[in-house]
């Protein structure tokens, strides 16, 4: 293998594609070059390329996306005093799974195994604000998804921080948190902050890692016969 078979290797995988794909494989590079499989393989390694690999990204357009970010960037790392830094959210439509057939468990040598398939049982609600100070979560599990438990969740929030301090809220966008309704409590309620994040930016709102540990930990795996037992596992 001479250094122009890599140089040829290297380019053919930046710079183009197979007629009958969308990107290289081993094999299909070995064929168009005239070199081994393995040969291939260890071009690709030593350079870092993976072509079989692809993955997505999003860019905001929000016209106030710096401002936005420095706010909510200056809450996480420099928070006022006497008062609680919360990064609120909602996630909808979790749904109670229950498979088809029993899992197996985990024997020596093989993973658990599940049905691909399974039942469902309903969907649940659920509405978080992690306490970005102690790591503490205040939950809230409507039954539905609206404004109306969107105030509730805040009447909630409002009963559990101590009365003497500040609540600066970091939230999205979404027209749930924006209605008229929750316009006149927030005026009722001036100790109450809202500090948005970009349009498309969930990422920076720190209850997102949050859900998504939740859903590692005991969701993405669990059985669920009812509404009332995935609820149940929830507030565990």
């Amino acid at each position: 293998m001479t250094d122009s078979d890599v140089d040829e290797v290297i380019t053919k995988t930046l710079e183009s594609a197979p007629k009958d794909a969308t990107h290289w494989s081993t094999r299909s590079m070995a064929s168009d070059v005239g070199l081994s499989q393995s040969a291939v393989h260890r071009i690709w390694r030593a350079f870092g390329l993976q072509p079989h690999r692809a993955e997505t990204f999003k860019l905001s357009r929000d016209p106030q996306f710096v401002a936005r970010v420095k706010d909510v960037v200056g809450l996480y790392l420099n928070p006022p005093e006497r008062a609680v830094v919360l990064c609120v959210d909602e996630t909808s439509q979790i749904q109670a799974l229950d498979r088809t057939q029993p899992i197996l468990p985990m024997p020596p040598g093989v993973p658990e195994r599940a049905t691909h398939d399974y039942k469902r049982h309903g969907t649940s609600s659920l509405y978080a604000a992690l306490d970005v100070g102690t790591g503490t979560v205040i939950g809230s599990l409507p039954s539905r998804h609206r404004a109306i438990e969107f105030k509730t969740f805040l009447k909630r929030i409002d009963a559990e921080v101590p009365a003497d301090l500040d609540v600066h809220v970091i939230l999205d966008t979404s027209s749930t948190h924006k209605t008229p309704a929750i316009q006149t409590w927030l005026t009722a309620h001036p100790r109450f902050v809202l500090h948005f994040t970009p349009t498309s930016s969930s990422w920076l709102n720190l209850v997102e890692r949050w859900f998504a540990e939740l859903t590692t930990t005991k969701l993405r795996r669990g059985t669920h016969r009812s509404v009332g037992q995935l609820n149940a596992d929830i507030r565990a």
